[in-house]
């Protein structure tokens, strides 16, 4: 077994000192393997960030009341009556004056045009009440003030600034049947409402005809071990038809149909570069076989067995694949880990902003994807060294 190790140290060391001599080829297959490293590990940070961005929207003490059978806020709808009873629930967080911290909203979909592309875009424009500020902790206003009650006024997220133009302070908007002016821009930590304009509630209410009729409730409750009672006490009033969420719960829902669809992409073009890049990698060691077809003859013929030099070339395989690997995971990490996107939440058909996560897991995926192809490229080539005739290679020497 000794004799072995040694004979297999000897070639593998052999031939990874004799990269330089093929650094054309060499290099060739590494950056295809670095190009489907990079474009999967691309693909799927976008998956990652969506999610994050929605699952770091949710509290795990904040429900969100919808209408029994609404699997969204666009389709649900409740009463003012309803709205009522679900504040004086108990289990609802109470602030220092005493009020419920719970927010009756709306939410409608308004146009703007990307800054990037000037292409329209749905933005939500959501209607609040004042509890909707200690609803949502993160919330906090970076520039200018917030909307007066009553007015006709706007505080745009820090995200939709970014993506959207006519948001500036001061700028006058035309939605519904109201002239609305934006007063204020908050930051809310990179979360959905990052990608929000909000609004009074009575004000948003008859300017889009709604009546006196909300979409859904946001409350804080007492600690995250109340919700189950808030919930069976809501659901159990025959007053009310409703649904009750934890809020973390219903945005990592939402985020679903994003990942899976961004997984399934990412996949199935990662698997499609990958098969050329296994050729790319074939070809480079069916190459280095062929040069080095008299040496390993040589080492054959002198008492080396196959298995050190199938071993040999295996590892050369895999160093070129594991160089490319993380080549490839550190121009994903540098392009995109960061990057401000946009795209469209299927379930409330709006734009949601969020950034590109490039993560250890998919930095990891990527090098498990890399070195898979680097020991396909390596095996056959492998084999067949083992397996060449030794007399019929040293008779070229």
């Amino acid at each position: 077994m000794g004799k072995w190790w040694q004979q297999t140290t000897a070639v593998t060391l052999l031939n990874l000192r004799m990269l330089k001599e093929r650094k054309g080829s060499s290099i060739a297959a590494s950056f295809g393997i670095a190009g489907v490293v990079s474009v999967f590990v691309a693909i799927l940070s976008i998956g990652v960030g969506f999610s994050r961005t929605m699952a770091n929207s949710g509290a795990p003490d904040t429900a969100i009341i919808l209408r029994s059978g609404s699997d969204s806020e666009m389709m649900s709808g409740l009463r003012h009556d309803d709205t009522r009873v679900i504040a004086d629930a108990p289990g609802i967080k109470r602030s220092p004056e005493g009020g419920p911290i719970a927010s009756a909203e709306l939410y409608v979909i308004v146009d703007l045009p990307k800054r990037s592309t000037g292409t329209a875009a749905n933005v939500p424009l959501r209607g609040v009440q004042p509890a909707a500020f200690e609803v949502r902790e993160k919330v906090k206003i970076i520039a200018g003030r917030a909307f007066a009650p009553g007015k006709n006024e706007i505080l745009a997220g820090k995200g939709a600034t970014a993506q959207y133009s006519g948001l500036d302070l001061g700028s006058t908007l035309r939605w519904g049947e109201n002239t609305w002016t934006v007063v204020g821009i908050f930051s809310a930590e990179g979360t959905l409402a990052d990608s929000e304009l909000w609004c009074d509630a009575a004000v948003l209410q008859p300017a889009y005809r709604r009546g006196d009729t909300f979409q859904s409730v946001h409350a804080k409750l007492t600690s995250p071990a109340a919700f189950t009672a808030f919930k069976d006490t809501l659901t159990t009033d025959p007053r009310l038809d409703v649904k009750v969420v934890r809020e973390s719960d219903f945005y990592a829902q939402q985020s679903q149909a994003i990942s899976s669809i961004v997984t399934f992409l990412g996949g199935f073009i990662a698997i499609l570069m990958a098969i050329g890049a296994t050729f790319g990698a074939l070809n480079t060691m069916y190459t280095a076989v062929a040069s080095r077809k008299r040496e390993i003859a040589t080492l054959r013929a002198l008492g080396f067995s196959a298995g050190p030099v199938v071993v040999s070339v295996l590892v050369e395989s895999l160093a070129l694949a594991t160089a490319g690997g993380l080549v490839g995971a550190f121009l994903a990490y540098v392009v995109f880990n960061g990057y401000r996107a946009s795209t469209i939440n299927f379930q409330s058909f709006s734009q949601v902003g969020f950034t590109f996560a490039v993560t250890p897991p998919l930095v990891v995926g990527g090098m498990f994807i890399a070195l898979f192809m680097g020991f396909l490229g390596g095996l056959f080539p492998a084999i067949r060294a083992a397996r060449q005739p030794v007399v019929t290679a040293l008779r070229e020497l």
